[in-house]
């Protein structure tokens, strides 16, 4: 007897010895029903089929039967198919994307990811620590920014490249988007320039613990005391920088980025179609920072002077 039957064979006794109190007045409808956890109309319900059809008439009619939204078998071979030879690699959240998209598949992405593991495709994602658990977004635009740098042979018959993304905690927008050859100090203050001079200074920077961003003596550990020049520009500004891997403010938002300029979404793409994405994203901004009060006006000769401080 597999479990679901044994289900079944508990709901059945229960109910015949509730009905029997019910037909010698030791219970009404509604006592009854609230002992086997349904309601009154379900009771009078199960009475009736009791009365007509005998025990049979107790069966849950959907078992041994396939749900009418069970996805045809075809379908979840088409989807193992697709992924083995077209995406093999992508997210399941970016592969369900193109499939409602690109195949009219019309099912859902908790199916299509739990048909895959089961399937042996893709693997389950390892339990979060207490450290990577998702936290709250920041309310407002302009309490946070995140940047971050990922390197990939983004354009076709092109060496690797760092895409260098900043984009913000609260709506996830991203304001600034470009390729060079390696991330670094430059590469840095080229981004903040683009979201500072059109946005004016946020509240917070989130970034990893790369040497152009942080000192580390020791493995793990931010030296404050000894601060980078991108370190020294945004403490003269008023902008809290904050190091990856905090456990009070790490929400993974990185994630956002590799997610939106997937590599799985961007290699093979010539010069002129990535080019027309960095643009796109670039006037997607809308400039929504210039109504929120926690953005203070600047202009980027000041973050020049702060980092120049020190040399």
């Amino acid at each position: 007897m597999c479990g679901r039957e044994a289900e079944e064979a508990v709901r059945m006794a229960r109910f015949l010895t509730l009905h029997h109190r019910w037909e010698s007045a030791e219970l009404n409808q509604a006592e009854a029903a609230e002992l086997l956890g349904v309601s009154e109309r379900t009771f009078r319900r199960w009475t009736r089929r009791y009365e007509e059809e005998g025990e049979a008439g107790l069966l849950d009619r959907r078992l041994g039967k396939a749900s009418g939204k069970r996805v045809p078998v075809d379908r979840a071979e088409e989807v193992e198919r697709l992924y083995r030879e077209r995406y093999q690699g992508f997210t399941v959240k970016h592969f369900h994307e193109h499939l409602v998209k690109d195949h009219g598949f019309g099912w859902g992405y908790t199916w299509t990811k739990l048909h895959l593991q089961w399937a042996g495709v893709v693997a389950k994602a390892p339990r979060k620590g207490a450290h990577r658990r998702k936290r709250e977004r920041r309310p407002l635009p302009g309490m946070m920014l995140h940047q971050d740098g990922s390197r990939h042979a983004w354009l076709e018959g092109q060496p690797a490249l760092d895409l260098i993304v900043t984009l913000d905690d609260a709506t996830g927008a991203i304001y600034s988007a470009f390729l060079v050859e390696e991330e670094g100090t430059a590469s840095t203050f080229r981004s903040l320039k683009e979201v500072f001079s059109e946005h004016g200074l946020p509240m917070s920077l989130y970034t990893d613990r790369g040497a152009h961003y942080f000192h580390t003596a020791k493995a793990g550990e931010i030296d404050r005391g000894c601060p980078t020049q991108v370190g020294r520009a945004l403490g003269q500004l008023g902008v809290e920088h904050i190091g990856a891997f905090s456990p009070p403010q790490g929400n993974c938002q990185e994630s956002c980025v590799r997610g939106r300029t997937s590599h799985h979404a961007l290699t093979n793409l010539s010069s002129n179609m990535i080019a027309n994405w960095v643009l796109a994203s670039h006037h997607s901004r809308g400039g929504i920072f210039h109504v929120c009060a926690t953005w203070r006006k600047t202009r980027y000769s000041n973050l020049i002077a702060a980092s120049s401080v020190g040399k």
